[in-house]
């Protein structure tokens, strides 16, 4: 939403600072994302009086003008505008300054002194069009201002503005209007806040709106208003109908303030009558529409659905096929505009036009939303339709409208505007009980403070009975508040959330537990964090390749796809940590990835656990780098994360890497070296990627101190390559010894004298008597034990030195 600071100053009464705007309203839940100067590039242009025009001696269409700019000394301005007159102001751009001009028709321009057709011309006298404003005319701006001459143009003028956007929520329909926006500074700054008061306007009495309930003809009967038969068929789809006739009015350019503001907002001056219904769409978030009256067959307005074969040809020139689940406005021969999204160009208000039907109308969110996705048409008014208009309010900013017109453009209003309004209802009436108040926020507010903020929002509080709980009437501007919670998040937001105390209170712990899979995504994340990992989030929106699920209204390109493995995201980390120099990388991440489900069912959800590793092992040092990551420290980060994530599974060697197999036998994790864009300097980079399996906890259990000593052997063992080292340590494990109290691989080599397909493996291998010390002999005995059940099983031997 573009929001005018100037525009906002005219509610509130008061000058205000863009930056404060913003930080207030991004306190009260609506961040302003940029704050956009405008006519900043107008800071040179000067007030300049024209003391006398002569004509051009070698020019017939030219003027030499004697121009008062301020200074002590009088200027030559060649000027090619039929409209200076001596005696009168008008903008004045000196040399060296820049016109900024409205490209690509009139671009910027820096001027300098030059000669033309031999005069000299020491500057330029401007049009709007010059400035970068909607031209009104082809002459120059001639001004009306008491300014002396040689006054900076923005300090004689309100020209210079600030253009705030304003993030909205699709919760808060009310704030795409600078009325909204106001309702809520005007709270935050503590003072008033009302609508401006329209330049030029006269008292213009305006009858109230004659309401038509269903009773009296507002369905398919309808009524008659200025000449012209009113009638809501879709009673659905279109709730409500305010219309208005005004005859005899002039279409013209609007004026210049009405222009400055829709153009500070970012809209387009089209004509007085159209810019009147932008600026009130602008003003109220009310969309409006207008109707040549004299190209309404009937004349009739009627909201109904369409109809099949039905076709529109909408205000931007194309030709639209309707259906019969959208809402249209149709005269006696058909459908002359999309309800709530555009008009149409056969009804278009235009030059011509003497005799204007205004309208102004609620059109069902749901509706307004499926019509738009279906014609691929998202309008200014189609926006706010979708995401709610105020139902009970809509006479105000339609009598604001009526205003306007008779403003702008004269004319007659000749009969009371009609409300048709088949169902009348009441906004919600919500009950708020103040101690619930006290427990939600954590501390106790009394009730004038309350009904305060709630008066603020625009908020009716009815009644205050002794027992706590009050009545409150919601707005019908703000849709979103429609619980008892939700009227505490208000007062809170209207208190300020820094006013709340940060320190713990008492509070009841609760017994659920947490679900099997978080209670083992957060085993996996200890473990993994204790490893010296760090955990990523990556967006589960990968780019579109061959393999995952496409996505049918994708942000971009680059997020086309759901992904199906964890991987891919963290190795484009690691490559985005190696353009910012980062060599030594250690991450890992616990999410979902996506498989496509059946035919007609969602795509199925695997939560899943990746880790990635490149560089140094260690922190750098200055005793001496260490070592890079290798495999065998993968194996080792792979194992403690299988011994948690999957418990049961088993890890088995896989070419260059591991695998590991689920109790039923199917793979459900890897681990290897992985391909990655790496510059020279940077290190291998090492990963796995396994499923998270919601096991139970493993019991933990306590093991005392051992009160007897260890000793250890090294057994050396000529391994064929086709035997795994990890299941010769299984066959000494389970080898029936009572005192061998573990088994682990301390070395592996391959080289001089140890015959091609074998390799050297070292098992340490530790012994321990709970009640004693053990002996050489016993020792001796138990190793040879272990050595001789190896032979008989494997065929491994003890390698020869």
């Amino acid at each position: 939403m573009n929001v005018s600071r100037r525009w906002l100053e005219a509610f509130l009464r008061r000058p205000l600072d863009a930056r404060d705007v913003a930080n207030r309203l991004a306190m009260l839940g609506a961040p302003v994302d940029a704050i956009e100067p405008l006519h900043a590039d107008l800071a040179a242009i000067r007030v300049a009086l024209v003391e006398e025009v002569r004509p051009h001696p070698n020019a017939d269409r030219l003027r030499v003008c004697t121009v008062n700019d301020g200074s002590a000394e009088r200027l030559n301005v060649v000027c090619g505008a039929a409209n200076v007159t001596a005696g009168k102001k008008y903008p004045f751009a000196p040399v060296g300054s820049t016109v900024p001009g409205r490209p690509p028709k009139k671009p910027a321009l820096t001027l300098d002194r030059r000669k033309i057709r031999g005069e000299v011309s020491e500057g330029m006298l401007c049009s709007l069009e010059e400035l970068g404003f909607e031209p009104q005319d082809d002459g120059i701006w001639e001004l009306e201002t008491d300014a002396a001459p040689g006054t900076p143009l923005l300090e004689a003028l309100p020209l210079a503005d600030d253009r705030l956007v304003v993030d909205v929520t699709a919760n808060r329909p009310d704030l795409l209007g600078h009325k909204g926006i106001a309702r809520e500074l005007a709270a935050s700054y503590g003072v008033p806040f009302r609508l401006p008061v329209l330049p030029g306007a006269v008292d213009i009495d305006v009858p109230p709106s004659r309401r038509i309930a269903e009773s009296e003809g507002a369905g398919q009967s309808g009524t008659v208003t200025g000449g012209v038969r009113v009638s809501i068929e879709d009673t659905e789809g279109c709730a409500r109908f305010h219309a208005a006739v005004i005859r005899d009015v002039r279409v013209a350019p609007s004026p210049g303030w009405l222009v400055q503001r829709l153009e500070a907002a970012g809209v387009r001056s089209i004509n007085n009558i159209v810019d009147a219904t932008n600026y009130v769409m602008l003003e109220f978030a009310q969309p409006m529409h207008a109707y040549d009256m004299a190209r309404l067959h009937g004349p009739a307005v009627i909201a109904r659905r369409g109809r099949r074969g039905e076709k529109v040809v909408t205000l931007d020139g194309v030709e639209r096929a309707v259906t019969e689940e959208m809402t249209v406005i149709a005269d006696e021969r058909g459908a002359i505009g999309i309800g709530g999204v555009m008009g149409g160009s056969g009804t278009e208000v235009h030059e011509g036009t003497t005799d204007v039907f205004l309208e102004c109308a609620w059109f069902e969110p749901g509706r307004i939303r499926r019509t738009r996705s279906a014609l691929g048409l998202s309008t200014d008014a189609s926006y706010r339709f979708e995401r709610g208009v105020d139902l009970w309010n809509a006479a105000e900013p339609f009598r604001r409208c009526i205003e306007l017109v008779l403003t702008l453009a004269g004319g007659t209003n000749v009969d009371a505007p009609a409300d048709l309004w088949p169902r009348v209802t009441h906004p919600p009436r919500i009950f708020l009980r103040l101690p619930r108040v006290a427990q939600v926020l954590g501390v106790e507010l009394p009730l004038h403070t309350v009904e305060k903020h709630l008066v603020a929002i625009g908020a009716t509080v009815v009644s205050k009975p002794d027992d706590g709980r009050i009545a409150v009437d919601v707005p019908g501007w703000r849709p979103d508040l429609v619980a008892e919670i939700d009227l505490i998040e208000e007062v809170a937001r209207r208190e300020g959330y820094d006013e709340f105390p940060s320190d713990l209170r008492r509070f009841r712990t609760g017994n659920v537990p947490d679900a099997p899979i978080v209670a083992a995504s957060e085993r996996v994340r200890d473990r993994l964090i204790a490893e010296g990992l760090l955990e990523a989030m990556t967006l589960p929106m990968v780019p579109v390749s061959g393999e995952g699920i496409r996505l049918l209204n994708p942000v971009s390109e680059e997020h086309g796809m759901l992904r199906h493995r964890l991987l891919p995201g963290l190795v484009r980390q690691v490559e985005l940590n190696w353009s910012r120099r980062v060599r030594d990388v250690r991450l890992f991440e616990i999410g979902a990835v996506f498989a496509p489900g059946s035919a007609g069912e969602l795509p199925q959800e695997t939560p899943r656990i990746a880790a990635v590793v490149s560089g140094s092992r260690a922190p750098e040092h200055w005793t001496g780098a260490a070592p890079d990551f290798d495999q065998w420290d993968l194996k080792a980060i792979f194992e403690s994360a299988v011994e948690v994530a999957a418990p049961g599974g088993t890890i088995e060697p896989d070419g260059e890497g591991w695998v590991v197999r689920g109790p039923d036998g199917r793979a459900i994790g890897s681990a290897g070296s992985l391909a990655a864009d790496a510059p020279p300097w940077a290190g291998t980079v090492f990963g796995f990627e396994l499923e998270l399996h919601a096991g139970p906890r493993p019991p933990v259990r306590f093991v005392p101190r051992p009160p007897t000593p260890s000793s250890e052997r090294d057994v050396t063992l000529l391994v064929p390559d086709g035997i795994a080292a990890g299941a010769l340590a299984q066959v000494l494990s389970g080898g029936g010894v009572t005192v061998l109290e573990s088994v682990r691989i301390v070395n592996a080599y391959r080289g001089d004298r140890v015959p091609d397909g074998t390799r050297s493996v070292t098992f340490r291998l530790t012994f321990r008597a709970a009640d004693r010390t053990l002996e050489a002999a016993e020792i001796d005995s138990a190793e040879a034990h272990l050595l001789l059940l190896l032979e008989r099983e494997t065929g491994v031997r003890r390698r020869e030195q």
